[in-house]
């Protein structure tokens, strides 16, 4: 079998969608001759971690490892809580403290391009060795963290290897830059770092044909699109639920807050007591605070469940059990080629989809496409309403179902003999 080394910093024990990806190709590459190494932090800061993921680990992995300084050890000394927010995305937009402001300001302009970056030289250093063992010829590193790439990088430089450059998401163009506090110098930095992986990697992946787009207008190098998939075989079978749930899995964050959706449902109960009676909202992962009181505002308290975070194989129980998914993209060009990962579990749990993203979002398109659930942009209101009250009808005669097709192609399996091919 040809061998590959897989650098990430996301890897069991951590949760969440980033996690996921190459956890589920390391599953199959094997079926398709190569055999993967791992390569991970050995003191990693995970925000959420799920530990029922160690065991879809595949059995006899070589995995290596290296302890990381990750400067959110030193800034939880001062707000644990504030820290953990941040290093897992959620940005509070609103009534920021000073020590968060601060904290991003730090974050944007001292590490780039991101606190991971003091794992990059002792990381070089470590793995020139086991190249040499392994005699390896292929690597792959998988950002965010964009320090991966810069490991990535220097390895290139050093040996005769061949390097292949996941994106799970965009670099410079994703929306938190934004809110990051960079100054023009430190904008220059992390475009001029983009513009080095890109035109020094072998092989590019993204997970969306839009950051395909956008990276063609910096690199000539081969840009391959490989979606996030779904992997459902362990999950078993599981009832409805006996309300009218509404469900999402995952964060939300500040900028995904569909007022639209909230004022919606906010009439529809006002109108319809049986529905007021029916009616669930279920979130399963980090809530922002600004979504929070937009909800409350609305008056959507009394149905509003709050899970916190579950196992993976929770969140795929809620998933199917739910009368509908709700998946939510924030409303702007940056966010157009987000697909998030948990769509493609969603459109396998076979429940209908209810998405509120920006127009022209490929996650919508792709909805569309396998008639997996309904799409409305953050202006709809009407259609919205009579969409929910279609649903809402057919739960009550028992026939709320989908009727998505050519999911298949999505499966996990499927997608890794893509990425066998670029090997």
């Amino acid at each position: 079998m040809k061998k590959v080394l897989i650098i990430t910093y996301y890897w069991p024990p951590a949760g969440g969608p980033g996690v996921q990806r190459w956890l589920k190709f390391v599953k199959y590459l094997r079926d398709f001759g190569v055999e993967p190494l791992v390569y991970i932090p050995e003191n990693p800061h995970y925000p959420i971690e799920d530990a029922t993921l160690a065991s879809e680990v595949v059995e006899n992995l070589s995995v290596y490892s290296q302890p990381l300084f990750e400067p959110y050890g030193i800034a939880k000394v001062f707000s644990s809580k504030k820290t953990k927010r941040i290093s897992s995305g959620i940005i509070q937009t609103k009534n920021q403290s000073v020590f968060e402001k601060a904290m991003l300001w730090v974050r944007g302009n001292f590490f780039i391009p991101d606190a991971r970056k003091y794992w990059v030289k002792p990381s070089v250093k470590y793995l020139s060795d086991i190249i040499a063992k392994e005699k390896l010829k292929t690597i792959i590193t998988t950002g965010p963290p964009h320090s991966v790439h810069l490991i990535g990088r220097e390895l290139k430089k050093l040996h005769d290897l061949q390097w292949l450059a996941d994106f799970r998401d965009p670099w410079t163009s994703i929306g938190y830059h934004k809110e990051l506090r960079l100054s023009k110098s430190s904008q220059k930095k992390h475009k001029a770092l983009e513009y080095a992986v890109l035109n020094e990697a072998d092989k590019i992946v993204v997970t969306s044909k839009t950051t395909k787009e956008e990276f063609e207008s910096i690199t000539k190098q081969p840009i391959s699109v490989i979606t996030n998939g779904y992997d459902l075989e362990h999950s078993g079978e599981v009832d409805l639920d006996k309300g009218f749930t509404i469900s999402h899995i995952g964060s939300l964050l500040s900028g995904r807050n569909p007022e639209n959706l909230w004022k919606v449902l906010s009439q529809i109960a006002r109108e319809n007591a049986v529905f007021r009676g029916d009616l669930q909202l279920e979130f399963m992962g980090v809530v922002s605070q600004d979504v929070m009181d937009t909800m409350y505002r609305y008056e959507l308290g009394p149905y509003i469940k709050m899970r916190g975070y579950g196992s993976h194989a929770e969140a795929l129980r809620k998933q199917q059990s739910s009368q509908l998914l709700l998946l939510v993209e924030i409303d702007s060009d940056e966010t157009k080629g987000i697909i998030p990962g948990k769509l493609f579990e969603y459109m396998a749990a076979k429940r209908p989809i209810l998405a509120v993203g920006p127009q022209g979002w490929e996650a919508g398109e792709i909805i569309q496409r396998t008639n997996a659930g309904k799409v409305f942009d953050y202006s709809d209101l009407e259609s919205l309403k009579q969409a929910i009250l279609a649903w809402y009808r057919a739960y009550k005669k028992g026939s709320i179902v989908s009727e998505s097709v050519d999911v298949e192609r999505f499966s996990r399996r499927a997608l890794t003999e893509e990425l066998s091919k670029l090997l």
